[in-house]
């Protein structure tokens, strides 16, 4: 199979099974910790007009939605494309950043939550899916 191929490959399998965890522990995140009460966050009204009373601990789980969505993602594209080192990692936390600068810009979270969650959650969690996927060199020969 051609490298361009893998690196299509993984790439998209990186970005489907990242999202499928994305998606998982948003969903689980209500029955994890509590939201506020009267809260709707199954629809972008309510999830906006909710934002106002969520404290500290409701941002807990998006933002490891987020990375662990992003690493598994970064770790599977350079598991599937190795010959391009970091490329795939790089692909798949880029295209997950613009998602999550797609949701700051639409939801009123707060800044420190924004900045913490587009610095660290996404890029360099993809790059650790990396350094965790690229193969070991034996340390004696």
């Amino acid at each position: 199979m051609p490298n361009w191929l893998k690196l299509i490959i993984g790439v998209v399998i990186g970005l489907v099974v990242g999202s499928i965890v994305n998606g998982s522990i948003i969903s689980m995140s209500p029955h994890v910790i509590a939201p506020p009460p009267g809260a709707d966050l199954h629809t972008e009204a309510g999830l906006k007009a909710a934002m106002a009373q969520m404290g500290p601990q409701h941002f807990l789980m998006p933002f490891l939605a987020h990375a662990l969505g992003s690493l598994v993602g970064g770790f599977l594209a350079t598991k599937i494309a190795p010959s391009y080192r970091a490329i795939p990692a790089v692909i798949v936390g880029a295209v997950f950043l613009g998602g999550g600068a797609y949701m700051a810009s639409i939801l009123p979270a707060p800044l420190w939550f924004e900045a913490l969650d587009v610095i660290v959650a996404y890029l360099p969690a993809a790059l650790l899916g990396y350094h965790l996927a690229k193969p070991r060199k034996p340390k004696y020969v």
